[in-house]
């Protein structure tokens, strides 16, 4: 797993991941190059063996006190390895890294693997936005991570971490698409997150 800043060369990949992980509500692909080139965006993607096996955006002004989860997804062969908390993960480090106190985002109210996912690492349900994704009509649960809370639980199990004999990888302080706008897999498997 190679996770690096997207740019306008990965367009084409991006959206073809982007047709099949959401096939009823993709965005174009002019929305698509407007949020990877914007500069107020910060948008990796997932590379293996030199082929595009996933995405993820976070919108984030500097010096800004919130930013939002855009949007991950990640090819379906390589759902459930951890690729969607460790896209998570990152966009979550580029967020405290601009200087946000909070981050938002919003799951599909039918994809429990992603909301999952997101409480796991510390995100929690301010609401629901009825029938905001169309054409499915299905609720988006808007959710809220506090990025100070976060901070120090990510130092935290890294100290312990380092006492137990392990180490974390730089690029994985311990932390899933627009959350809104991920599909659930197949049983078992990580959503689109």
């Amino acid at each position: 797993m190679t996770l690096r800043l997207a740019t306008g060369d990965d367009l084409a990949a991006i959206m073809d991941l982007e047709r099949r992980s959401f096939p009823t509500d993709a965005w174009s692909e002019d929305t698509m190059r407007a949020e990877v080139a914007s500069a107020h965006n910060h948008y990796l993607v997932d590379e293996e063996d030199g082929r595009v096996v996933g995405y993820g955006g976070l919108r984030a002004l500097r010096g800004g006190s919130d930013a939002d989860i855009q949007t991950i997804a990640l090819d379906e062969a390589v759902r459930g390895q951890g690729r969607g908390r460790a896209l998570l993960r990152a966009l979550i480090a580029e967020a405290v890294g601009r200087g946000a106190r909070e981050l938002f985002l919003e799951v599909r109210a039918d994809n429990p693997v992603a909301e999952g996912l997101y409480r796991s690492e510390g995100f929690a349900e301010l609401g629901r936005r009825p029938r905001y994704y169309q054409p499915d009509d299905v609720d988006a649960v808007v959710m809220r991570l506090d990025l100070r809370a976060w901070t120090v639980g990510a130092a935290s199990a890294r100290e312990e971490n380092s006492r137990m004999g392990g180490g974390f990888p730089a690029e994985t302080p311990p932390m899933a698409e627009n959350s809104s706008r991920t599909r659930e897999p197949a049983s078992g498997q990580e959503a689109s997150a």
